[in-house]
């Protein structure tokens, strides 16, 4: 290489770093402000309501009347929901996750199941909700309750649980002592 060629190459380096500078510095300040608005909104809102009124968010316990509904029940209820939505969708994602990557053979319907798990990843919520509507709360009839609102919770968080765990198995190595084969003489197929 010529010295004329090292000096065009560090002059462009130079550059590649004075924009790497420059990005960063435009990061830090869009960060400073997205912090300082929210440092704003916060200092504005706590200033309006006295210590007490947090203290009775967190001890009183209220009951909805009318149509209005307090913070320890709204809490409960999405607890309950998360219960719901945890209960169904971990055991059964990790199940057809470890099915389809441990025993599923390489068969055509097996193709079409990982790719419909694949596209049903990329579904706008609003989808799943209009599902849970016309599936949970009108067909099998349970209408505006938790585990109708479990379920739909499930149903969309469930195709992240199977590649998650997918991904978790094949990061295992094949010879692992963490991953016994399905060759060996104790295990059986199931």
């Amino acid at each position: 290489m010529a010295v004329k060629d090292i000096r065009q190459v560090r002059a462009v380096i130079a550059r590649g770093r004075r924009w790497d500078l420059i990005f960063a510095v435009c990061g830090v300040l869009a960060l400073m402000l997205g912090v300082l608005t929210f440092v704003t909104l916060f200092m504005e809102n706590g200033g309006r309501r006295s210590a007490s009124a947090e203290h009775r968010f967190l001890h009183v316990v209220s009951i909805a009347q009318g149509g209005e509904c307090r913070h320890p029940v709204r809490l409960g209820g999405s607890t309950l929901v998360m219960v719901v939505t945890a209960s169904v969708a971990v055991p059964l994602g990790v199940a057809a996750g470890i099915y389809l990557e441990e025993y599923a053979g390489k068969h055509w319907i097996n193709d079409v199941i990982e790719i419909n798990i694949t596209n049903l990843a990329g579904v706008p919520s609003i989808v799943y909700g209009l599902l849970a509507l016309g599936l949970f709360v009108y067909a099998f009839g349970l209408g505006q309750s938790i585990l109708s609102a479990g379920l739909t919770l499930a149903l969309l968080i469930l195709p992240v649980v199977i590649v998650a765990t997918r991904e978790a198995i094949r990061s295992i190595p094949q010879g692992s002592a963490r991953r016994p084969t399905r060759s060996a003489p104790r295990n059986g197929r199931w």
